[in-house]
């Protein structure tokens, strides 16, 4: 378990540590790093001029051989000069299930949240208005899910460095107990040459430096911020869409060893998910550009989700949720709605970038592959129940309610068994 926070320590100050352990027990201690960016670390205005604010300090620590499935307290510490120690307040979390683990896993997928200001102050052009609807659901429901996945645009700070203080206190009491795992958006990310693949002025001049300095991910360079991660019986693909995703590209090959990687006689349920929608969305200014997607997306991917039999890929980004048909170059390959069962013919792609930011309207023209629509805020729940059996629940923010689901019973040999473009070509000698 990696924890994360902010203070106004430097390392000639303090030391920073995490004290852990088991109810009843001897607690541990885990140094921490230290971390901070500067002014001349952003990449334009406003970041570097009218909306930079120091972030303090921001220490990571690493608590590790961790007892699955088990529960920890802990507690955050800074070690002054004169030996006196500064504590935070004592916090908890579950730790992870073994990889492949049979177990209840319950994971929670949106994008696009923002923050808000429950007093409605500083929030002249109300841009994130369900902000706090969603965040007050995942709050009251702590006890009903396992770890979160919130795949970009996190706090739209767009260069006012103050508000991902708002952002991180506002999710803090899920962050603080949940695993919080993000995605980098263009809001946080996308900035004229600076390296990424759009030039687009999005981030107001942060170009990544914030979400990546204070959100640790397992990726080899966080400046590219693709990573996989597991959970008991889920894999994870996490993709980069400010980065070329595009084949012959190092995220591509990324993407296909994350892809290929995954054992699924011991995790069934693999997930690819990136901010841009790279898959479907009858959003209304994809529909105008003819393309329903992110152009060059699915073109170059559609067949490595094919090849390795991806279950559900999630997108943000456009604020809305629609899900697909399970679908294959553009044509539905399963005529079901509600349950899948047997071979893994085609990916289902859900948008579900309704976590509280303005939403987005949908195109009138009638996409057929698209089964259900909605114009709110709201999330997703998997709930893996065991290797064979997954349940898709669609919930509205307003009211924790269920609008969409469907379920999906798999044995392992289904994942084997062959389909259009997905095993590799053979000849007779092999």
């Amino acid at each position: 378990m990696t924890v994360t926070w902010t203070s106004g320590y430097n390392i000639d100050e303090a030391v920073p540590f995490v004290e852990w352990g088991l109810t009843g027990h001897s607690p541990k201690q885990s140094p921490a790093g230290t971390l901070t960016f500067t002014r001349g670390s952003m990449c334009g205005p406003p970041a570097r001029t009218v909306g930079w604010r120091d972030p303090g300090f921001i220490h990571t620590s690493f608590l590790k051989e961790l007892w699955p499935n088990t529960m920890y307290n802990y507690r955050i510490g800074h070690m002054l000069l004169n030996g006196t120690i500064i504590w935070s307040k004592i916090y908890s979390f579950k730790s992870s299930p073994y990889p492949g683990q049979n177990s209840l896993q319950r994971v929670i997928i949106f994008g696009d949240m923002g923050k808000a200001e429950r007093d409605g102050s500083n929030e002249y052009a109300c841009y994130q208005p369900g902000s706090l609807i969603t965040t007050d659901q995942l709050i009251s429901d702590l006890d009903n899910y396992d770890i979160v996945f919130h795949i970009g645009d996190m706090p739209y700070a767009n260069g006012y460095l103050s508000q991902w203080d708002q952002f991180t206190a506002q999710v803090e009491p899920i962050a603080s107990i949940k695993p919080y795992m993000v995605a980098s958006g263009n809001h946080e990310r996308s900035w004229p040459n600076s390296g990424g693949f759009y030039a687009t002025k999005d981030s107001g001049g942060e170009c990544g430096v914030p979400a990546e300095t204070m959100y640790y991910v397992p990726a080899e360079n966080r400046a590219k911020f693709w990573y996989s991660t597991d959970y008991g019986m889920f894999h994870f693909c996490i993709a980069d869409s400010e980065h070329d995703w595009r084949e012959g590209s190092e995220q591509y090959a990324w993407i296909e060893k994350c892809l290929a990687s995954v054992d699924r006689n011991k995790q069934p349920w693999l997930i690819f998910s990136a901010h841009r929608v790279l898959g479907y969305s009858s959003n209304s200014w994809y529909a105008m550009e003819g393309s329903f997607e992110e152009p060059m997306g699915r073109e170059h991917l559609q067949k490595l989700w094919q090849k390795y039999k991806v279950d559900i890929a999630f997108y943000g980004h456009v604020h809305n949720y629609e899900r697909t048909c399970p679908i294959y170059q553009n044509q539905c390959v399963n005529t079901e709605r509600d349950s899948y069962s047997g071979t893994v013919n085609g990916t289902i792609h859900v948008v579900v970038g309704g976590g509280g930011s303005h939403l987005s309207d949908f195109t009138e023209i009638n996409t057929v592959w698209s089964l259900y629509k909605d114009h709110d805020w709201g999330f997703v729940k998997l709930t893996a129940f065991n290797h064979s059996s997954l349940l898709f629940e669609y919930k509205k923010s307003r009211d924790g309610l269920v609008y969409d689901s469907f379920t999906i019973s798999r044995d392992y040999r289904d994942v084997l068994a062959c389909v259009h473009d997905g095993c590799e070509p053979t000849t007779l000698a092999s």
